[in-house]
C-alpha cells in the first residue's frame, strides 16, 4: 500500500479518510474490519462537537456523553488550553523513576486535600483499568507483606464494571459483564448478590445479613471489597442506596479486610458528590480516580491510600510497590489535571450539577410512558432511561443525531452523562433526544 504523507492527509476528503480508518483502525469493542462507520469529528468547541460531514442532515450536535464521562467542563476550555501550552513550552514529559516534578507534586497534594480521610498517599497511573489494577495490587502486596499470603481473592458485588485488563475484568460481572470470553483464566472471586436498586429505598435487611455472611465465610481469603459507589456504570447504570458503602465499611473493619472504592466514573462531581463515598460519610482504604481528572483532555488516573496501606506494604520483604508505569507522573497531564481541579473548585460545580439534574428529571420523566421503558432514574448529572429490550444501537444513536444530539446507547440504556457546563437548553435537547430515540428503540 503507497504511504500517506502529512501533506496528503490534511486533504485528504471524509470518505478517503474513513476507508482509511475502516483498514486499519480498531475501535472499543468492535471488529476489524468495522462493522458500524464512525463519525468522524471535526472539531469541538463547549458543549459541540463538529462532524466533518452532516451526519443525518446534521453537522454540529451537543456531546450528551462528554467523551465517556471525562470532558466535564466541556472542549477548547480557555484554561485548559492556556495550561497545555504553559507546560508544553517548559516539560512535556520525563520520567518518575528519580525524579520529580511540579505538576505531579502539586496534584498529588491537592486529590490528598480533596479526598476524603485517611487517603494520604498517591500513586499515579495511565487509565482507570489500571488504577485498579494497581489498587488490586496494593491490596494483595498489603496482606503478604504483613505475611497473610493467603489473603489473595476480592470480593464484589454483581453488576459491576472496573476495566479492561484482566484482574479489573475479574471484578467485573461474570455473567451479564463483557468478560466471559475470559471465564477459566481470570482469579475466581467472591461475587455477592447485586445490590438493591434506588439511591432512595431503604436498607434491605436480607441484603445486609447476605454480604455479611459471604465476608464472613471468606475473611480468611478475601484481601479487599471493590465496589463503584453509589452508581455502578458500564455494568447496567444502576443507582444504590448509599447506606450499603456504610455496611461494607463496618463489615471490612469487622473481618479485617481492605476496602476499595472504585471511583474512575463517579469522581469529581457526577453524582452530586465530589465523590460517590461522600454520600454514605465513609472513606475507603484506598480510592482509585480517573476519567473526569483532566477535563477529558489526556489519559491520566491515580490510586489515593491510607497510610496503613503505604506502610504495611513498606514493611515487607519486598517493600516497595512494584508497579512502574513509563509515562507516571506526565507532567503535561498533571498540569491539566491541576488546572481542571481549579475550574472544578473554584466555580460553582455542586449548583451546575443540582441543575442539570433538576432539568434532567423534568425532561426524562415523560419517557415512563413510552411502550417498552420500564425505568427512568436520574442522580446528580447521569439520567437513564432503560427498556425492557435491547437497543437497535445503530438506530437509535440515528434518531439522536437527528435530534441534534451525541448519545451512545448502552445494551437495553438510553443514558446521558453531559458536561457540566451544559446549558439549561443542551439539556433539553438531550433528553429530548433521549426521548425520540426510545420511541424508534
Amino acid at each position: 500500500m503507497r504511504e500517506v504523507g502529512a501533506q496528503e492527509f490534511s486533504t485528504l476528503a471524509t470518505r478517503q479518510l474513513l476507508a482509511l480508518d475502516r483498514a486499519h483502525v480498531w475501535h472499543p469493542y468492535g471488529p476489524m474490519p468495522a462493522t458500524e462507520e464512525p463519525f468522524l469529528v471535526a472539531s469541538a468547541r463547549g458543549t459541540r462537537l463538529r462532524f466533518a460531514e452532516p451526519v443525518e442532515g446534521v453537522h454540529e450536535v451537543i456531546d450528551g456523553m462528554s467523551s465517556w464521562w471525562a470532558a466535564i467542563h466541556g472542549y477548547a476550555h480557555p484554561a485548559l488550553d492556556a495550561a497545555v501550552r504553559k507546560q508544553v513550552a517548559q516539560v512535556s514529559h520525563v520520567m518518575f523513576g528519580g525524579l520529580t516534578n511540579v505538576p505531579a507534586i502539586r496534584l498529588a497534594t491537592r486529590l490528598v486535600e480533596l479526598t476524603p480521610d485517611p487517603l494520604r498517599h498517591v500513586f499515579l497511573c495511565d487509565s482507570g483499568s489500571v488504577s485498579v489494577e494497581v489498587a488490586i495490587k496494593m491490596a494483595l502486596q498489603y496482606w503478604h507483606s504483613l505475611g497473610r499470603s493467603g489473603k489473595h481473592r476480592l470480593m464484589t458485588w454483581r453488576g459491576g464494571y472496573h476495566g479492561d485488563t484482566f484482574h479489573p475484568m475479574s471484578v467485573c460481572d461474570p455473567h451479564s459483564g463483557m468478560h466471559h470470553l475470559w471465564h477459566g483464566l481470570l482469579p475466581q472471586q467472591v461475587f455477592a448478590d447485586t445490590p438493591p436498586s434506588g439511591f432512595h429505598t431503604s436498607l434491605d435487611p436480607r441484603y445486609v445479613a447476605h454480604l455479611e455472611t459471604l465476608l464472613a465465610h471468606h475473611a480468611d481469603d478475601i484481601a479487599a471489597v471493590i465496589v463503584e459507589p453509589v452508581v455502578q456504570g458500564a455494568g447496567g447504570m444502576r443507582f444504590h442506596n448509599p447506606g450499603y458503602l456504610q455496611v461494607l465499611r463496618e463489615l471490612t473493619r469487622k473481618h479485617d479486610t481492605l476496602l476499595i472504592f472504585d471511583e474512575v466514573a463517579t469522581g469529581f462531581g457526577r453524582t452530586g458528590a465530589l465523590f460517590a463515598a461522600e454520600h454514605a460519610g465513609v472513606s475507603p482504604d484506598i480510592m482509585c480516580v480517573g476519567k473526569a481528572l483532566t477535563g477529558g483532555y489526556l489519559s491520566l488516573a491515580a490510586v489515593v491510600c491510607s497510610s496503613d496501606v503505604a506502610e504495611g506494604i513498606s514493611q515487607g520483604q519486598t517493600p516497595v510497590l512494584a508497579h512502574g508505569p513509563t509515562f507516571m507522573g506526565n507532567p503535561l497531564a498533571c498540569a491539566i489535571a491541576n488546572a481542571s481541579l481549579d475550574l472544578l473548585c473554584e466555580g460553582d460545580w455542586a449548583a451546575e450539577v443540582a441543575r442539570i439534574e433538576q432539568r434532567l428529571r423534568a425532561g426524562l420523566a415523560p419517557a415512563a410512558d413510552l411502550p417498552g421503558v420500564v425505568d427512568v432514574r436520574v442522580l446528580g448529572a447521569i439520567g437513564v432511561v432503560q427498556l425492557d429490550h435491547p437497543l437497535d444501537i445503530a438506530l437509535a444513536t440515528r434518531t439522536a443525531i437527528r435530534a441534534g444530539v451525541w448519545l451512545r446507547p448502552l445494551r437495553d440504556l438510553l443514558y446521558t452523562m453531559p458536561p457540566f457546563a451544559a446549558e439549561d437548553t443542551d439539556i433539553d435537547a438531550i433528553a429530548q433526544a433521549i426521548r425520540a430515540a426510545a420511541q424508534v428503540a
